[in-house]
Order: structure tokens, then sequence, then C-alpha cells
């Protein structure tokens, strides 16, 4: 498997980011946060899968391009990218040697951490 950085879904990210659509919560919140198969499929539906790539970092070029599973490292809930879904995505990357994903997951982290900081002053 190869799994490489897909570069739409990080300009997606920093443009959310950019646009102020961002939760700036903590690390163990995604699991509460990610969306359900449920929420995934009816964004699917709705969207297309083209759309639902976007909000993944991460692209398993061994899957093809019209299945879920090609689409790793997930970091929003469809409307806003979350921190804790990109703390999330910034481990696994590294625990699984993605070095590409883990240093586009870094920098989202760095912009949103930069983002809670003014929110703290």
């Amino acid at each position: 498997m190869a799994v490489t950085l897909n570069e739409r879904g990080y300009q997606h990210a920093r443009q959310l980011i950019e646009d102020g659509r961002y939760v700036l919560d903590d690390r163990d919140a995604w699991s509460e946060h990610q969306p359900s198969t449920k929420q995934e499929n009816e964004f699917i539906a709705t969207h297309g899968i083209g759309e639902y790539a976007k909000w993944h970092l991460g692209i398993d070029d061994e899957e093809p391009p019209e299945r879920k599973g090609r689409y790793k490292f997930p970091y929003g809930d469809f409307d806003k990218i979350h921190r804790c879904g990109v703390l999330s995505a910034e481990v696994r990357a590294g625990q699984r040697k993605y070095y590409d994903i883990e240093q586009a997951t870094a920098h989202l982290h760095g912009m949103l951490d930069a983002l809670r900081e003014v929110q703290r002053s």
C-alpha cells in the first residue's frame, strides 16, 4: 500500500483555516467529532466522491478512485477542519512513517495552534 499526501485535501484544509472554518478542540475530541459512516455515505451521495476526497490528507493509490477506502487521514466534519482530527492524523502518519502527510499535518497543527494562542490572549 502506497499512501501519499493528498495535495488537494491539504490545500482544502489550509483554505478552511484561512476562511475561519475551524474548530480548536482538544486531541481527545476526534472520536466524538469524526463523521460517522452514515454521515460519510450521505455526504458522498449528495456531493460525490471527489468532494469527499478533499476532506482527507492521504491517498492510497492501490484503491480505486471511486472507493472510500482510497482516502485516508480525515481531518474535519464536512463543514469545518477540527484540530483534533489534524492531531490524530499527525500521530497516525508519524507512526506509519508517511512523512509527507506527517509534515503537512504538522503545518496545519501549527496554523491551528497559532489561532488558539490568539484566542487565549
